[in-house]
């Protein structure tokens, strides 16, 4: 058959890897503990599959591109208590299949010649900006500006060509957090520019500093920004895939007439769960409080074996410093039965660096303590 060249042309998704490796070990008979890829593998809440198990019905119509109201309703009330910023449920929010779909089809619908993202980041921007066309603008991210890119180094002239700028906070991989001057000042130039400022913010309610992360929606004039976010990881529900995009209202209007175009409208059960799970706040400090417990038993071991944690305090994931011998080491913590993630996989400004998702359960990670001790 004919195949797209975008498609042809892709190299082997980065994660794709990893997974042939724990094949490997596990006909090899290893018991091995996988911090490889960021999937939350903690159990829903009760009241979530309660929700879910409510709303299912005798008959069953398609899910409208623009989700339900009462969802709508719920994240836009959500958006107001933890940013305390006001959108119009009906104009500035849209539910989204999880938040990884609509980010990857943005640039189909943005314009522009230049989608620009940050270095490391998540492959998905990447992927989604070849598909639909677009050339890509790689912002480093560099551990001397706390992981944000140098906005002030791109030129005018080719910030006039870029259609999207992903920013990603608080980030994977490096789980550096940024504050409201920041987007302030991507939002002026996406004001500037017409470009779209968007900003996935899927980890926002995974932090162990005192201070939550702040949000692209907290900027004083929202025109050209629109930001991501799911359930996936604030309420583990990575199965279900329900998310959110929300901002300003002439790009979600655009985003909605683009969506029944590729039906990726979430199921309405999932909706109905989503609601209950943007309502509830207690269930997410328990989340954060696993998370919090894990990295406790993990960090002091990989500091004892030198290797440093370069990132910030955010996220699920540790960003570890492990030098020019990030590949070799890699190779030898997953050959003794402990799956890392090299750095490289997120661009080379990763190379160098390892990242460790902390979703095995708690258990899991005191047994990779021993491993560890015997491989660093």
């Amino acid at each position: 058959m004919k195949l797209s060249p975008t498609l042809a042309g892709l190299r082997t998704y980065p994660f794709v890897r990893l997974t042939e490796a724990k094949r490997r070990l596990a006909a090899a008979g290893v018991d091995f503990v996988d911090f490889g890829m960021g999937e939350p593998r903690e159990e829903t809440p009760e009241f979530i599959r309660d929700a879910l198990a409510a709303a299912i019905e005798p008959l069953s119509a398609y899910p409208t591109a623009d989700g339900l109201p009462e969802l709508r309703a719920a994240i836009a009330a959500w958006a107001g208590r933890r940013f305390g910023v006001a959108l119009e449920p009906d104009r500035e929010v849209v539910p989204t299949l999880g938040s990884k779909e609509a980010i990857f089809h943005l640039a189909q619908v943005a314009g522009g010649e230049l989608v620009a993202t940050p270095t490391p980041a998540y492959p998905v921007y990447e992927r989604g900006a070849a598909f639909a066309g677009r050339e890509l603008l790689e912002l480093p991210l560099l551990a001397e500006h706390g992981f944000l890119p140098d906005l002030d180094a791109v030129p005018a002239d080719t910030w006039e060509r870029v259609g999207v700028l992903w920013l990603n906070y608080p980030n994977n991989p490096t789980a550096a957090t940024a504050p409201v001057a920041f987007y302030e000042r991507a939002a002026a130039l996406a004001r500037e520019h017409d470009f779209v400022l968007a900003s996935d913010e899927a980890y926002s309610e995974l932090y162990f500093g005192g201070e939550p992360p702040a949000s692209a929606l907290q900027v004083a004039d929202r025109t050209n920004v629109l930001v991501f976010n799911t359930l996936s990881k604030r309420s583990s529900m990575p199965g279900y895939r329900t998310g959110f995009a929300a901002g300003d209202p002439e790009v979600v209007a655009a985003l909605r007439r683009y969506r029944p175009n590729v039906g990726t409208a979430p199921l309405e059960m999932v909706q109905r769960a989503a609601v209950a799970a943007w309502g509830d706040e207690a269930h997410v400090e328990q989340v954060r409080a696993r998370y919090r417990a894990k990295r406790d038993v993990l960090l002091p071991a990989l500091e004892r074996g030198g290797l440093r944690s370069a990132g910030g305090d955010a996220t699920f994931f540790l960003w570890l410093d492990a030098g020019p011998e990030a590949e070799a080491l890699a190779q030898r913590l997953i050959d003794g039965g402990v799956i890392v993630t090299p750095g490289s996989y997120f661009g080379t400004a990763g190379e160098g660096f390892l990242r460790m998702a902390l979703v095995p359960p708690l258990a899991d990670c005191e047994r990779a303590v021993s491993l560890l001790e015997g491989l660093l």
